[in-house]
C-alpha cells in the first residue's frame, strides 16, 4: 500500500491544492526556498482517490454490469476570512453524478468529509456531511452542490517571529550564511511544517470503495 493510499485511507476512515496568496506567511515550494508570500489561510484540495464514489447493485460485485451510481467531486471553490484569533475557511464544490438505471425519479445521498491537516499528516479535525443528487425520471445524470467549512487557530498558522526573521533576513555577499538556504535548518523546516495547514475534502468512502478507486 503506497503513501498516498494510506493518507487517503486515514482521511476516509477517521475523517490539486489552492491557497489564497497575499501578504503574510512564507510559502515554501518543494523545500527550495521562498517562492511567494501568502496569508495564513490553509491550502484546500481533494486527496488522491477520494474525489470519486461508486455504488453497485450487488455487494461484492464490482463489474460494469453491477454499477449503480457513480459521482465525482469537482469545481472546488475556496474562500477564507481571517480575524485576530481564527481563520474561517469555506469551500463549495459540485457533484456530477450518473446512474445506470434511468427508470423513475430518484434521490441519492452521498457522504463527504472535510478535515483539517497540520504539517502534512496530523489530522486536527474532521466533519462528515452529505450532499443529495436528484435524478429526474428518464435522466441518467444529475448535478448537486455541497459546502464545507473549518476553523483554524490563527496563532498556530503563523510562523514565530524568530523563524520568519531567519527566512526573510536579507543576506549580503560575504556573510557567513549568505549561501545557506535557511530552510535546510531542521528547526526552520519543523516550524514551517507546524504552521502549514490544509483543508481537505472528499467522499466518505468505505474500505471497498477506496480500494476500487485506487485500483481501477
Amino acid at each position: 500500500m503506497n503513501v498516498r493510499f494510506r493518507l487517503a485511507a486515514a482521511l476516509a476512515f477517521t475523517t490539486t491544492l489552492a491557497g489564497c496568496q497575499s501578504s503574510g506567511d512564507i510559502v515554501v515550494n518543494q523545500g527550495v526556498g521562498i517562492t511567494a508570500v501568502r496569508s495564513t489561510c490553509p491550502a484546500v484540495g481533494i486527496p488522491d482517490y477520494t474525489g470519486d464514489i461508486t455504488t453497485f447493485t450487488t455487494p461484492g460485485n464490482y463489474t460494469t454490469d453491477a454499477l449503480d451510481v457513480s459521482a465525482s467531486m469537482t469545481n472546488l471553490r475556496f474562500e477564507c476570512a481571517e480575524s485576530s484569533d481564527e481563520i474561517y475557511a469555506t469551500a463549495t464544490f459540485d457533484v456530477l453524478a450518473r446512474r445506470s438505471d434511468v427508470r423513475g425519479a430518484r434521490q441519492v445521498t452521498l457522504p463527504y468529509f472535510v478535515t483539517v491537516v497540520r504539517g502534512g499528516s496530523a489530522i486536527v479535525s474532521k466533519k462528515v456531511g452529505s450532499v443529495t443528487v436528484a435524478f429526474a425520471d428518464g435522466q441518467d445524470r444529475a448535478v448537486a452542490q455541497g459546502t464545507a467549512a473549518s476553523y483554524i487557530n490563527r496563532a498556530e498558522a503563523t510562523l514565530p517571529d524568530d523563524i520568519r526573521d531567519q527566512i526573510t533576513r536579507r543576506r549580503k555577499p560575504g556573510d557567513p550564511d549568505a549561501a545557506v538556504d535557511p530552510l535546510t535548518r531542521p528547526e526552520v523546516r519543523a516550524a514551517v511544517a507546524r504552521a502549514s495547514f490544509e483543508m481537505l475534502l472528499g467522499f466518505q468512502l468505505t474500505e471497498d470503495q477506496l480500494r476500487y478507486n485506487a485500483t481501477r
